[in-house]
Formats: structure tokens, sequence, C-alpha cells
């Protein structure tokens, strides 16, 4: 038997899309690993052969003497240091940490949407049973119906219409109980799709169709959504991002500056150990400066470009506040009209029931129709439906309200 929480902590373990966004999650961090080893000296080497059309000379006080081969090797390994590049390296070092934030924040909200998916499949199943379970007792109720109609009709105390009626009541009753049976098996089957389960596994949940108030204020309810709805925060650390975005499109102002060390190997033969014009190993440092100072105005509308984006997330933002104040003051108003509608509700069943046995009993000492007797059956399963969707539509409205506070 599954209660809620265990369905939660289920689909919680078992949800693909949960396990997607961890792998994005995952990501992210090797993304930031990246960005920082660009803070780090970079090794690297090669190794080369070139041929000449001709041995190549030079003269020098009338006498000509070679200076490079026809052939030649050369091997170089190398050490590059970037020593300053505009703080593009730093931007873009924030912007992967700051992208960690981001999808830790999108797997929450995955998360958020995935128990509400479950809460509403759960409240769905047992929805669905309570249907089922008035249909079952309408179903015997007018059984019974319509064997004391028949046993009337056999000793001349009420026409065959009666009867008649009876049983058409009792065929639609029964055609209510096949499709409210069919009903509760794809809400099962919804729920095991949401639980990564086989469609056509057997599910037992707990009945947890109760009246439990909530006690709050919708000034209360508001303040803690935008504090917690990951929403905002993503927003939050979309507007940092573009700060960043914002510092890297302007580092093409600064030039690039960057330090390298080689060691050089060179000779004519493949082991590069010398030759007649070079000697066989020889090193050198490089201390360069890069710097691309005018590109009719690239740079300048880069950065304009991330300022307008860095306000269009704020824009964003507000809307989506406004959005959130909206669903959290939707929410309230469904969960109270939803606890003002059970003690209703439930009167009515009371009061059905009672009509039912006044209707039970004249219609035994035949001073009321058949039809009497019939509408108080329907009138009773009709309100026994209305009864169990309040407390359903309560439940719901919680699970609601608490996804609007950004709450599991």
């Amino acid at each position: 038997v599954y209660t809620l929480e265990k369905s939660i902590d289920e689909a919680v373990s078992k949800s693909w899309n949960l396990r997607a966004r961890r792998e994005r999650v995952d990501q992210s961090y090797y993304l930031r690993d990246q960005a920082r080893a660009e803070f780090l000296p970079k090794l690297g080497t090669s190794y080369g052969y070139t041929r000449q059309s001709e041995e190549r000379t030079s003269r020098f006080l009338g006498i000509e003497y070679p200076v490079s081969p026809k052939e030649s090797y050369q091997w170089k390994g190398s050490v590059r240091q970037p020593l300053f590049t505009g703080f593009a390296l730093i931007s873009s070092y924030k912007l992967a940490e700051l992208g960690i934030d981001q999808s830790q924040l999108e797997l929450d909200l995955e998360k958020l949407d995935l128990v509400l998916r479950v809460k509403e499949a759960y409240f769905n199943i047992l929805g669905a049973d309570k249907a089922v379970e008035v249909a079952k007792t309408t179903v015997e109720s007018l059984s019974q119906t319509v064997k004391v109609a028949r046993s009337f009709f056999e000793v001349g105390m009420i026409p065959i219409n009666d009867v008649l009626k009876a049983e058409v009541e009792l065929a639609n009753a029964e055609q209510s109980l096949v499709r409210a049976r069919n009903t509760s098996q794809t809400t099962r089957a919804t729920f095991n799709t949401v639980l990564a389960r086989m469609a056509d596994a057997p599910v037992e949940v707990e009945d947890i169709l109760v009246f439990k108030p909530e006690e709050g204020e919708y000034g209360i309810f508001e303040k803690k959504a935008l504090e917690n709805r990951p929403e905002v925060k993503i927003l939050d650390v979309n507007i940092l991002q573009a700060d960043q975005q914002i510092r890297l499109a302007k580092s093409k102002y600064f030039p690039e500056v960057s330090l390298t060390y080689q060691y050089i190997n060179e000779g004519d033969e493949p082991s590069v150990s010398g030759s007649p014009y070079v000697d066989s190993g020889h090193w050198e440092v490089l201390a360069v400066a890069n710097w691309t100072f005018w590109e009719w105005g690239k740079t300048y509308y880069a950065g304009k470009e991330k300022e307008s984006l860095k306000r269009q997330l704020m824009e964003t933002k507000s809307d989506v506040e406004d959005g959130i104040r909206l669903q959290v003051k939707q929410s309230t108003l469904d969960l109270d009209a939803a606890a003002k509608n059970i003690p209703s509700t439930l009167k009515g069943v009371n009061a059905g029931e009672e009509n039912l046995r006044v209707n039970e009993e004249r219609y035994k000492a035949q001073v009321s129709t058949i039809t009497d007797l019939l509408d108080a059956q329907t009138l009773l399963a009709r309100a026994r439906l209305e009864y169990y969707r309040a407390l359903y539509d309560h439940n719901l409205a919680k699970a609601r309200l608490e996804r609007a506070l950004g709450n599991y």
C-alpha cells in the first residue's frame, strides 16, 4: 500500500526527468572545472619537417657559405601562461560557477513539479475509488429496489411500469459502475507512469481524503512564495550571469598579455641532434601582448547587448513575481472554497440518507411512488459524490498551494 510520502520518495528516486537534471548538474561542475583550467599554464609540443627548394647560402667578404640546409627537422616544447586577459578568464569562471547554481535550482524546480504530479495522481486514485464506492452502493441499493418492486408487482400492488423504471435505473447505475472502474484503472496507470513503474502494475494507496483545516494568510503565503520559488532564484542567477557577460564583453577593451617559454631542438636529421648550421637545442622566453583596439564598435555593441539582456531579465523577473502572486491568491481561494464546501456537502449526504430512508419506508407502505424512491437514491449518490469531490478538491488545493509556496 502506497502512502503519499512513499509515493513522493519513489518518484523522486526513479524519475527519468530528475535523473536527466542531475546529469545537467554534473555537467555544470565539469564546465566550472574547464573554466578553472584556463588560469593554469598550458604545456604543448610540436615536431616538424621542412624541405626547401635549395640550400640557402650567404656571402660575406666574397666568400659564400651555407646558412640553412635543404632539409631540416625541429622539435619544440612550450609552456604558456596567461597573465592578463581583461578579466575575461575571471568572468568565464564566475559564469561557470553561476551555472552550477542555475542547474541546482532547475533540479529543484523539476522536483517541485514532480511532487505536485505525484500528489495529483495520488488524489485522482482516491477520488476515482470513492466514485467506484458510490457507484457500487448505488447498484446494491437499486438491486434491492428492483427486488421489492418485483415482489409488489407479483402480488398485484404496482404496475409493470414501476418495475421497468427500477430496472432502467439499475442498468444505468451498472454502466456508471463500469465507467468508474475504468477511470480508477486509468488513474492507477497515470500514477505508475509518474513513479516510473509499469503502467499495468497493481496499485493500492492509503486513504487520506480527510478534512484538515489549513491556517494562514495571503500576505504570509505571498512572502514565502517570493522567497522560496526556484523560478525567482533562477532569474536572480541569470541577472548575475548577465553582469558577468557584460564584463566578459567589455574585456575586449583591454590587451591580452601572456608569457611563453619554449625549448627547441633542431637538426638536419630526424633525431634533431643539431647540424653544422644550428645547435642541437636552445630556449627562449616570449612576453606577448595582443590588443585589437579598433573593430568599428563591435565591443561597444556587444556590451550594450548584454546590458539589454540584463534589463530584459529584470522585467521578466517582475512578470514572474506577479504570476506567483496570482498563483498564491488562486490557491488560497480554492482552498478556502473547498473548506467551505465540505460541511455543506456533508450535510447533503446526511439529508440524502435520511430522505432515502423515509422514501424506502413510504414505498414499502405504498404511500409514495417508485419515482420518489428512485429520485431519492439518485440524490443520495450525487450528494456522496459531491462530498468526496469537496474532500478531493481540498486536498488538491493544499497540494497546489504548497507548490505555489515552493514547498515539496
